[in-house]
């Protein structure tokens, strides 16, 4: 993907860390260690935000945070639809409504509608 612009990113700054791994732009990261992220696995509770652009694993990284910032993700399998809270999809650049039960899987509030493999625009968390 390269280079990745929050939709709306409502005064709230980026930040800057270490990747663990190769992480695209746009893609969910998460904590992976001491000062450190990588790209988000399916279902993960310590996801922190966006990567803004592409890095090597051991880079530095533009981190778009969730909270209150407008994300636009791709639906994963099944689609989204508006107002269904979502989660870290298959791959890090996905996501897919929450099930019943699993609110600590929470990454935001999709704001718009989307069938599987298209892009939808979600409030983060």
């Amino acid at each position: 993907m390269a280079d990745y612009t929050p939709i709306n990113p409502n005064g709230v700054l980026p930040f800057t860390a270490t990747t663990s791994a190769t992480v695209t732009g746009g893609q969910l990261l998460g904590v992976s260690g001491t000062g450190t992220v990588g790209p988000a696995a399916a279902d993960s509770v310590v996801v922190v935000g966006v990567a803004a652009h592409d890095a090597a694993s051991g880079a530095q990284v533009t981190v778009h945070p969730l909270a209150g910032v407008v994300h636009e993700f791709v639906a994963g399998t099944g689609g989204v639809t508006a107002g269904n809270p979502v989660k870290v999809g298959v791959t890090s650049a996905a996501v897919l409504p929450l099930g019943a039960g699993t609110y600590d899987l929470k990454v935001g509030v999709a704001l718009t509608t989307a069938t599987a493999t298209n892009k939808l625009q979600v409030l983060g968390r």
